[in-house]
């Protein structure tokens, strides 16, 4: 009997969706600290933090995605420039069992959901390689970003055919 149970929990779990992240790594990453060492003393004020970001994919096999998250950044401004960093930080994801319908939405919010705790990672210990506290970013909300980026290709769409 227990036999027949084990068989049934197997048969179902092989067709309940799945996300495996089979590779995760960087594959470009810059931090620039141009005014050292005269950036690293006191500031008169805090700088100004500027932070972009970009989500990308591609299918590479019939189950697998590469998935990218863009991260760029500064702190200060011109001349007062303390730092800036560029990260593209990637990843190889195998969807099963995910309605077609729900594919795109998977690869773009919940992917580079599960890769942002390690980009943001890399940048705070560059940050402070770079003589600066850690800069932790606050958390992304890829749902927004996804929706956002939506919007904005639907919008030209619209215009086009108005």
């Amino acid at each position: 009997m227990a036999d027949g149970q084990g068989n049934g929990e197997a048969a179902q779990t092989d067709s309940a969706p799945s996300i495996n992240v089979l590779v995760q790594y960087t594959k470009d990453f810059s931090f620039e600290n141009p005014n050292a060492p005269r950036s690293l003393g006191p500031q008169e004020k805090p700088p100004n933090i500027s932070i972009q970001v970009n989500v990308n994919a591609r299918q590479i096999a019939e189950t697998d995605f590469e998935v990218d998250v863009l991260l760029e950044g500064s702190a200060g401004e011109g001349a007062g420039l303390l730092f800036k960093f560029e990260l593209d930080y990637g990843g190889i994801f195998r969807l099963r069992n995910i309605p077609a319908n729900d594919m795109h939405p998977v690869v773009m919010i919940e992917c580079p959901r599960l890769l942002f705790p390690f980009a943001r990672q890399i940048i705070a210990d560059a940050v402070r390689g770079g003589g600066f506290p850690p800069l932790y970013i606050d958390p992304i909300d890829f749902a927004a970003l996804y929706r956002k980026r939506l919007s904005e290709t639907a919008a030209p769409a619209q215009a086009s055919t108005a």
